[in-house]
């Protein structure tokens, strides 16, 4: 599962830094490039606790949930723009989600490793608030409208059994 975590964060963060092609998010460069370094920061940790743990660092495995939201996502500047940001804010949304379990369920069994869940788990919700903020800027009616099919998508591919050690 860390590998896999180390993965989604590298992944994190390039997804920023590709938010930034999008003419509506110009403006926004500044914060894409802090969520960027922010997550970069992230999978530094993550690295770190492989080398700790004497994990190696492996391929990353396919999600299937993640695959299946950016599948989803529509062509054309504004749209395609909307739906990278909505997908980014689910994928963030629900890592905070599983953060907060991990560092609960974790606190009895690798306390250090719960507190290192709980250290991201503001950081996460941040970054979920923000994408979303950034697709009702640009439009908001329709980040409403695209925001009730991702998350009728998400129940969806959410019922879909995976059995990867991953988090998502």
């Amino acid at each position: 599962m860390l590998v896999d975590h180390a993965h989604l964060e590298r992944k994190a963060a390039t997804s920023a830094i590709n938010l930034e092609k999008y003419r509506d998010l110009f403006p926004r460069v500044e914060e894409l490039n802090a969520i960027a370094i922010e997550e970069l920061q992230h999978f530094q940790h993550v690295l770190n606790l492989l080398k700790q743990r004497g994990i190696p660092f492996a391929r990353p495995q396919t999600s299937p949930w993640i695959s299946g939201l950016m599948r989803s996502v529509r062509s054309g500047q504004r749209h395609q723009a909307i739906d990278h940001l909505i997908c980014a804010a689910l994928i963030e949304g629900r890592s905070c989600e599983k953060f907060q379990i991990l560092a609960k369920e974790l606190q009895s069994i690798d306390p250090g490793l719960g507190r290192f869940y709980d250290s991201l788990i503001e950081s996460e919700g941040n970054h979920y608030a923000t994408y979303l903020l950034m697709a009702r800027g640009i439009d908001d009616a329709e980040t409403d409208r695209r925001l009730d099919f991702y998350l009728d998508l998400d129940a969806e591919l959410i019922r879909q059994p995976n059995p990867l050690p991953i988090l998502h």
